[in-house]
């Protein structure tokens, strides 16, 4: 179930923060405790985080409900526990290690793949779409008079990691059962299985990528009536 939306007790009338609630909401004071709980398991909230990663699926737009209703509530976009971050990390590695084992790679092998997979295709490729699509929101997508509804860096990653892990189940999972006796047959079906995999995975990271942009939009839209 979704959380409710809840009126910020920190709030001015007109749904600004307080001088003194802002301080509490710095960039720096947001990363100081994002980090923290991020050593405190019991803090994080996993049956939620793997309920956002059921409907990334079936119904990214209730997801990013919940990112609107955290705006309203804790003034900010971004995620504030790190479960699902966790999730994805431990979901990278048990599925890179399939992969290897499926494809028959060696333990070194598999290694550099689950580096590769890691710290290029998940970290590297999303720091810089993050920071471009961070820079485009902020720049088109919120007025400059409307510095309230600012887009957080954070906020721009955590849409990345929302379209990658689609991707991640469907070209580290689902493409697993085609590959040994399909993908890599060396013929037509072959080909048409394995590119229509790509196709599908590509198109659900720039839906749920569209999504998670367009929710700011409507939100923000919404504020300036």
């Amino acid at each position: 179930m979704l959380p409710t939306t809840l009126v910020n007790s920190g709030s001015q009338g007109n749904g600004v923060l307080s001088p003194r609630d802002a301080a509490r909401h710095t960039a720096g004071a947001k990363r100081y405790k994002y980090l923290r709980r991020l050593f405190h398991f019991r803090q994080m909230d996993f049956e939620f985080a793997l309920w956002q990663m059921l409907y990334l699926f079936t119904s990214p737009q209730r997801v990013y409900r919940n990112f609107h209703y955290r705006k309203q509530t804790k003034d900010q976009w971004a995620r504030d526990d790190p479960a699902f971050l966790v999730l994805l990390s431990i979901w990278l590695c048990v599925s890179t290690v399939g992969f290897g084992f499926v494809l028959d790679m060696g333990f070194f092998e598999t290694i550099k793949l689950l580096l590769w997979v890691v710290f290029i295709d998940c970290v590297g490729v999303g720091l810089l779409i993050a920071t471009l699509m961070w820079f485009i929101s902020n720049k088109y997508l919120v007025k400059q008079q409307n510095r309230d509804y600012d887009v957080e860096w954070g906020y721009a990653f955590d849409v990345h990691l929302n379209a990658f892990y689609p991707l991640l189940v469907i070209l580290h999972f689902i493409q697993l059962f085609f590959i040994n006796y399909v993908i890599i047959s060396d013929s037509v079906i072959g080909y048409f299985v394995g590119n229509t995999l790509w196709l599908i995975a590509i198109g659900y990271y720039i839906y749920v990528t569209f999504l998670g942009y367009s929710v700011i939009r409507r939100d923000i839209g919404i504020a300036e009536l």
